[in-house]
């Protein structure tokens, strides 16, 4: 199966049904009165975080998730149906964001869901328009709109310790050895095209996950290689086995490599080169007489105060040793936290404002438009300072200029689809 680490999609959340404009009509009883019901709201876009997911290869193919809409409302004071949400898997350790500003939205490796788009209220139907002096309302309110929007979504992988080195420096070995995972290994470079993850058992009730992380060469912060493609899935790694040839097979310097390798982690992201780390000096059993290049190796290791293990992965030497270090580490660092989101939903555009429809009757005051319903889309009308916010746009658009223009008195009622206030100077 492919690896996908990055897709885009388009969400959809369902409309709300209408309301029913419908009266109470039965024999031997006098002026039943309007008994439209409710529209159902639309259902919403949900994510949910999958631990049996390790990949977004499910969204290469398919790009549009639509929610189904609520059904109108009916007579006899009859409640349309909900539409049901719906519901997109994704791997833990999945990002949402927003594609047009690139702000992150959720990070699903909290665990909880996420709702990426909400459905649209149900219109009310006429039952709420009864007043004194207006008993045959012969209207109701559409449904709203359900939220539509792109998002892209970026998988990082969750993994307690990352494997991190050049090509062919035997990293998917080490990953086979020490987990039950089974890379592709052979002898070239770039013999792994994308990361593997393994999970290592250290003793009963001690266990790690083990990612093999691929394409990191000199340059790869510039997105050399396979640089930027896979230098995200570190980010959570909490501790990394930098693994080195020392061999000199390749005729290269195992202290240059170990320079390179660190010196990209800080230009991708200084954090990652403070991270934790433990250098596997590998293929050891493979040295020459006379060669310094693991005692060099070890001096400028130490130098950093990060511990050396010499191991041979190919026949499994030293490699206990350096995964009981490794669990002894893990034990004492803290768990990586989640990204903060910074995403800030954009002010609704006053383009289209003054093409809001108002109607005047019996001193109701009913406002419609596109403009409107996109807004008030964007509005949690329970909360206090949603509803503050609505005002502000209203009133920066010049509504309720134009009320006052067309002669609203104080206490005259306001209807914009769901919502009933009265009006205040």
């Amino acid at each position: 199966m492919a690896f996908v680490d990055k897709a885009r999609i388009r969400l959809y959340a369902g409309k709300g049904g209408d309301g029913a404009v419908s009266f109470h009509r039965e024999k031997y009883v006098a002026a039943g009165g309007p008994d439209g019901g409710d529209g159902g709201r639309g259902g919403s876009v949900i994510f949910v975080p999958d631990d049996n997911m390790t990949t977004l290869m499910d969204f290469k193919y398919k790009r549009k998730y639509s929610a189904p809409d609520g059904a109108n409302g009916q007579g006899k004071r009859c409640a349309g149906k909900d539409g049901e949400d719906l519901i997109v898997r994704v791997p833990r350790g999945t990002l949402i964001c927003d594609t047009e500003s690139g702000a992150l939205m959720h990070d699903m490796s909290d665990g909880q869901n996420y709702v990426a788009a909400k459905g649209g209220r149900g219109g009310w139907g006429n039952m709420h328009f009864a007043t004194p002096t207006r008993q045959v309302p012969r209207f109701a309110k559409p449904g709203l709109p359900g939220e539509a929007r792109e998002v892209t979504l970026e998988l990082k992988l969750l993994a307690d310790v990352g494997l991190i080195g050049f090509p062919n420096v035997g990293k998917s070995t080490l990953l086979s050895v020490v987990s039950r995972a089974h890379p592709k290994i052979a002898n070239y470079h770039f013999t792994t095209l994308f990361p593997n993850l393994g999970v290592v058992y250290v003793n009963e009730g001690s266990s790690f996950v083990l990612a093999d992380i691929p394409g990191i060469i000199e340059g790869a912060s510039e997105g050399a290689g396979l640089g930027h493609d896979f230098l995200r899935h570190i980010e959570r790694c909490r501790l990394l086995v930098h693994v080195v040839d020392v061999s000199g097979a390749e005729g290269r310097d195992p202290v240059e490599d170990f320079r390179i390798i660190n010196e990209e982690l800080r230009r991708y992201q200084p954090e990652l080169a403070e991270r934790p780390q433990i250098v596997a000096a590998n293929k050891c059993d493979l040295i020459p007489d006379g060669s310094e290049a693991l005692s060099d190796l070890r001096r400028a290791a130490e130098e950093q105060s990060i511990p050396v293990f010499e191991i041979s992965a190919a026949t499994h030497r030293g490699t206990e040793a350096l995964v009981k270090c490794c669990a002894e580490m893990l034990s004492e660092l803290p768990p990586m936290t989640p990204f903060e989101a910074d995403y800030v939903p954009p002010e609704p555009d006053q383009e289209g404002a003054e093409d809001v429809c108002i109607e005047h009757a019996d001193g109701l005051w009913q406002l419609e438009g596109e403009w409107l319903k996109r807004v008030a889309a964007t509005v949690n009308f329970s909360d206090y300072e949603s509803r503050m916010f609505f005002d502000r746009v209203l009133r920066k658009a010049g509504i309720f200029d134009r009320l006052e223009q067309m002669g609203i008195q104080d206490g005259d009622t306001v209807c914009i689809y769901d919502l009933m206030f009265d009006y205040r100077y």
